[in-house]
C-alpha cells in the first residue's frame, strides 16, 4: 500500500480549475469540500453517446444519438405553437418536437441539411418523437464524432450543470492518475472478494467505457461500485468496533447480588418464563458480572414479554447495591411500566421513584432528594431522567425503552450519570423489530437479543382491510362485540402534523360513535389530555368500565388490555408498517381470538397497498420490519434520530446487505492483522464523524 505524497483528501477542492467561491459554496452543499470528496460523488445514471444508432432500431424509452437528413420542418399550431422536423437515416424517421425555439434555430434545420440529435424516445400521436432533443448540425457524411465512455449524470444542486460536473469531475481524474487516492485495503483482500484497486474502480465509475453493462452500473451492482460500497460499509463497522473497544477499556460496577430478589419476584408471577426469555436474562446476567459496561439491545416482538425481563435485569442490580433508571420516550409507555414495575416490586419493599417533565416543586424536589441519597433503588421516567439536577447516589444500570426515539446524546447525558470512573451499564429495549442486517450494522457497538418466543396462549390477530365506505358494517361490529362482554379500541389517524388538529379529529369520532352505539359507554384519550385525565381513561378502560376507547396512535405502545379483542385504525394508509403492528399489538393479549381492521379511503397508492398486503399476510414482526425495509428503506426504518448518525455516501444496506457478513469478518481482521489501515479508513468514509456513536 503506497502513500501518495499528496492526498487528493487533503487537496481542496477550489485547487481545480473551474472551482471560484461561488461553485466551492455549492458543492459543499453536498458535503464535497476536498477533490477526493468529489470522486466519491458518483454519476446517478448513464447516458450512452458512444455510437450513433440507426433510427429504425429505436424504441420508446431509449436514449440515443442519432444522425439523419432533415425530410421537414414546419410549424403547427395547435393548443401550443410546435416546430416539428422529420429525420430521417435510410432505417426510419423520427420526429423532432419543439415547443421553444428561436427563428435562427428553426433555420438551422431547413429541409435537407443534416442533423446529429440525443434525446429520449417518446410515443407521439403519429409516429416516434424526441421532444427538445440536444442538436448539432454537421455535414452529410461527416464521421461519426461520438462520446469516448458513456456519459454520467451526476446527482446535482442549484446553479450546477452536468456540463460543470463533467468537466470537474474530469480535472480530479487527471489528478488522481498521479496515485493520489491511498489504497488502503490490502491487496490479499481485494483479490478475495473479486473487487478492482480503488483508483480503478472510480476512474471506471465517472468514466465508463462502452463495453460496460449499463444495466449491472443502473443496478449498483457494477464490481467496481461494490468495491466503493464494500469500503464504505467497512469503515462504519470499524468505527463500531473501535467505539465497543473503548467502552470495554471504561470501567462499570460487577453486579452480581444473591438472586434472592430475583428468585421472589419469579415464584410470585402467574406465569413461567418462556425459553427466549429466560435465555435472554441469562446473556444480561453475564453482561451485568462484567467489570466493563455492558451494552445490549433486547429485541422482541409486540407481547413477547421485555418488561418482565428488564424487571429481573433490575432486581439484579438492586442485589448488587446499586440504582437502576429505566427511561421511556413517552408518559404513557413510562406510567405502564410504572405500574407493571409498582405491581412486581412493592411485595419486595424495593423504593420505586417516577419523574417526568410535569413534576414540579416539592414533590420533584423529595424524588431527587431520595434518589441523589440512594433511598430510591429504581426510578421510571421519560426524558426528564437526564436533566443536570437529578443525581444518583449509586446507578448501576440503564433500562431505555423504544431507543430509537430517543437521541443519541440523550442516551449519553444519562450513561455520565454513573459513579466517578465508572459508567452503567446499558440494556436498550424494543417491540420494533429491526431486520438482521440493520441491525449488524447500525448496532455493531451492542450486543443483540432477540425474544423469538411469545407466552403460551397469545392466539394470532386476525387482521381484514376494508374501504372506508363499509364503515356502518365497521361500526355495527364494535357494537357486536362490545355487546358479548368484549372491549375495542378505535383508532384515529389524520395526516396532519397538528396534534390540535389529531385531538379535534379523534373528539368528533368519538362524539359520532356515541351517537350511532347508544348504551355503550366511551372513552376518550389523546395527546392533549392532561396527564391525570389520561391515566382516569386508561384506568377505567383496564378495569372494564369503559367498552370502546377512541383514541389517537397515544395507544401505540404500552397499554396492556388482555379483554380488548377489536381494533380499528381509521386512514390506516397513513401509518407506517412498524406502527401499524404496534397498534394491532394492543389487542391479542388475551386468550380469545382477536380481529384488527384497517380503513382506507381509496384510491391506494402503491406503498400504502404493499404495507397493508403485509399487514393482511402475517403477525411476525420480524417479517413486518424486513418487508419495511424492502418498502422504505434503511434510513426511515431506523427513525429520523438514526438518520443524522449514521449516513451512507455510496453503500445502501437494503441492496448490498450481502456484503454485510463478509464486512464484519473483515472489520476483525482488519484491527488484529492492518490496525494501520483503521483510522484512515473511518477518516475516509466518516470523517469528522467519527465520534456519533460515541455513547
Amino acid at each position: 500500500m503506497s502513500t501518495p505524497s499528496t492526498s487528493l483528501a487533503d487537496t481542496p477542492v477550489t485547487a481545480l480549475k473551474g472551482v471560484g467561491p461561488k461553485n466551492a459554496e455549492r458543492l459543499q452543499k453536498l458535503g464535497i469540500r476536498s477533490v477526493q470528496d468529489l470522486l466519491f460523488h458518483l454519476p446517478i445514471r448513464y447516458q450512452d453517446r458512444t455510437r450513433i444508432v440507426p433510427i429504425g432500431s429505436l424504441r420508446v424509452g431509449d436514449q440515443a444519438v442519432i444522425q439523419g437528413e432533415v425530410e421537414l420542418a414546419d410549424i403547427r399550431f395547435g393548443r401550443r405553437r410546435s416546430l416539428l422536423v422529420r429525420l430521417a437515416d435510410g432505417t426510419g424517421s423520427i420526429t423532432l418536437r419543439f415547443f421553444h425555439f428561436s427563428a435562427a434555430q428553426k433555420a438551422n434545420m431547413m429541409r435537407g441539411s443534416w442533423l446529429r440529435c440525443f434525446g429520449e424516445v417518446r410515443n407521439g400521436p403519429s409516429s416516434l418523437e424526441l421532444v427538445h432533443p440536444e442538436v448539432q448540425r454537421v455535414d452529410e457524411g461527416e464521421p461519426a464524432n461520438v462520446e469516448p465512455a458513456l456519459t454520467p449524470i451526476y446527482p446535482t444542486t442549484e446553479g450546477m450543470h452536468q456540463l460543470t460536473w463533467r468537466d470537474l469531475t474530469g480535472r480530479a481524474l487527471e489528478l488522481l492518475g498521479s496515485g493520489g487516492l491511498q489504497e488502503l485495503l490490502p491487496e490479499e483482500v481485494l483479490r478475495e472478494f473479486a473487487m478492482p484497486p480503488l483508483a480503478d474502480a472510480v476512474r471506471l465509475l465517472h468514466r465508463p467505457p462502452p463495453d460496460q453493462s449499463q444495466r449491472l452500473l443502473s443496478d449498483n451492482g457494477h464490481p467496481a461500485q461494490r468495491r466503493l460500497a464494500l469500503e464504505e460499509l467497512l469503515a462504519h463497522q470499524l468505527s463500531l468496533r473501535v467505539l465497543r473497544q473503548r467502552q470495554r477499556r471504561r470501567g462499570a460496577p460487577v453486579l452480581q447480588g444473591d438472586g434472592d430478589l430475583q428468585q421472589r419476584l419469579l415464584d410470585s408471577l402467574p406465569f413461567r418464563l418462556t425459553g427466549a426469555q429466560q435465555r435472554v436474562l441469562a446473556q444480561i446476567r453475564g453482561d451485568l458480572a462484567q467489570p466493563h459496561p455492558a451494552l445490549r439491545l433486547v429485541q422482541g416482538d409486540v407481547g413477547s414479554g421485555k418488561t418482565v425481563v428488564a424487571a429481573l435485569a433490575a432486581l439484579c442490580c438492586v442485589e448488587a447495591g446499586c440504582q437502576v433508571a429505566l427511561m421511556a420516550p413517552t408518559e404513557l409507555l413510562a406510567e405502564q411500566h410504572l405500574r407493571n414495575f409498582s405491581t412486581w416490586l412493592d411485595p419486595l419493599g424495593i423504593g420505586l421513584g417516577w419523574l417526568s417533565g410535569r413534576h414540579k416543586g416539592r414533590r420533584r424536589a423529595t424524588t431527587l432528594q431520595a434518589l441523589s441519597e440512594g433511598e430510591l433503588k429504581v426510578v421510571i421516567g421519560t426524558h426528564a431522567l437526564f436533566q443536570d439536577d437529578v443525581l444518583f447516589d449509586r446507578l448501576g444500570l440503564v433500562i431505555v425503552d423504544e431507543q430509537h426515539r430517543f437521541g443519541v446524546h440523550q442516551r449519553l447525558a444519562l450513561r455520565e450519570k454513573g459513579v466517578a470512573g465508572q459508567v452503567p451499564h446499558q440494556l436498550v429495549m424494543t417491540a420494533t423489530p429491526i431486520p438482521r442486517t440493520l441491525a449488524m450494522t447500525a448496532y455493531a457497538d451492542l450486543d443483540l437479543s432477540v425474544i423469538d418466543e411469545l407466552p403460551p396462549g397469545r392466539t394470532p390477530v386476525s387482521t381484514v382491510v376494508i374501504t372506508d365506505s363499509r364503515r356502518d358494517q365497521v361500526v355495527e361490529r364494535v357494537a357486536r362485540a362490545c355487546t358479548e362482554g368484549r372491549q375495542a379500541y378505535w383508532v384515529c389517524t389524520l395526516i396532519e402534523e397538528s396534534e390540535a388538529l389529531q385531538c379535534e379529529a379523534a373528539e368528533v369520532t368519538a362524539a359520532a360513535l356515541t351517537e350511532a352505539l347508544e348504551g355503550l359507554r366511551i372513552g376518550l384519550v389523546h395527546g392533549r389530555l392532561k396527564g391525570p385525565e389520561k391515566e382516569a381513561v386508561m384506568a377505567a378502560f383496564k378495569a372494564g368500565e369503559i367498552d370502546l376507547l377512541v383514541a389517537t396512535t397515544v395507544v401505540e405502545v404500552g397499554v396492556d388490555v388482555p379483554n380488548a379483542s377489536l381494533m380499528v385504525i381509521e386512514n390506516a394508509e397513513r401509518l407506517g408498517l412498524s406502527q401499524l403492528h404496534q397498534l394491532r399489538g394492543r389487542v391479542g393479549r388475551g386468550a380469545q381470538q382477536s380481529h384488527c381492521v384497517l380503513m382506507y379511503h381509496p384510491p391506494l397508492g402503491s406503498v400504502a397497498q404493499a404495507r397493508l398486503a403485509v399487514m393482511r399476510e402475517t403477525n411476525d414482526g420480524f417479517e413486518i420490519a424486513r418487508r419495511d425495509l424492502e418498502i422504505r428503506g434503511p434510513g426511515e426504518v431506523l427513525g429520523t434520530r438514526q438518520t443524522g448518525e449514521m449516513q451512507f455516501r455510496i453503500a445502501d444496506l437494503l441492496r448490498d446487505q450481502d456484503l454485510v457478513p463478509g464486512v464484519q469478518a473483515l472489520a476483525d481482521r482488519l484491527l488484529a492483522q492492518h490496525p494501520e489501515s483503521v483510522a484512515p479508513l473511518m477518516h475516509r468514509w466518516i470523517g469528522s464523524k467519527v465520534q456519533y456513536a460515541d455513547v
